[in-house]
């Protein structure tokens, strides 16, 4: 069985992966589903959350790669959607 820390931080490193796919799928002007996003990111939060505080803090370093992630594909998105044409 995996011990709470090392799922937690295998679960960081799936989450950065699904959104560095779905930025590259954005800028190539591909259509993205991000509905099992939510899902992913819920499973990261609540298994950080059940870590004891000295083992949350050392996946800080994970979590921030994880928002970093996140900030990039929201920036994708946005300069996508600026560039469509208007209806």
């Amino acid at each position: 069985m995996t011990d709470p820390e090392t799922l937690a931080a295998a679960l960081a490193e799936a989450a950065c992966g699904t959104l560095r796919v779905a930025r590259a799928l954005v800028d190539a002007r591909r259509s993205v589903d991000l509905a099992g996003l939510q899902n992913a990111i819920g499973r990261l939060c609540a298994a950080t959350l059940d870590l004891p505080a000295a083992q949350g803090r050392a996946l800080r370093p994970q979590l921030s790669g994880v928002l970093a992630e996140l900030e990039a594909l929201e920036q994708a998105l946005r300069a996508a959607g600026d560039s469509e044409p208007d209806a």
